[in-house]
């Protein structure tokens, strides 16, 4: 069964969502939990405390948050399986519009990528 991983950017700093949205995600995430869809997940602290290794022609460099220069931030995550991308699609796609309806006035970008089970690419 395909896996995927599901983001969630945004502003960061754009303030707690409300609480009709945490009421409806936990709602959202229960029943995908329930049904062994949703595998693991959660929300992430802003970048003030976020640390990055760049490595740059051979050399590893740290560079400490937050990152003025950040426009969007990944905000939250999640591991979920599914039998079809076409099913994956479609519940990323419900995902953003609980966000649409319980926060509108909030921008946010709800990203879904297969997760490779192997060296190979997805299509080769």
């Amino acid at each position: 069964m395909p896996r995927f991983m599901g983001f969630v950017r945004m502003e960061e700093g754009v303030g707690t969502p409300p609480q009709a949205l945490f009421d409806a995600m936990d709602a959202h995430i229960g029943e995908r939990a329930a049904s062994g869809v949703f595998l693991d997940g959660g929300g992430l602290f802003g970048t003030e405390d976020a640390v990055n290794f760049v490595v740059r022609q051979g050399e590893v460099s740290r560079v400490d948050g937050p990152y003025a220069e950040a426009k969007e931030v990944v905000g939250g995550w999640a591991l979920m399986q599914y039998d079809s991308l076409e099913e994956a699609v479609a519940d990323q796609e419900e995902f953003a519009a609980l966000h649409a309806k319980h926060w509108p006035e909030v921008s946010m970008v709800a990203t879904l990528r297969q997760v490779s089970e192997g060296p190979d690419a997805p299509g080769e």
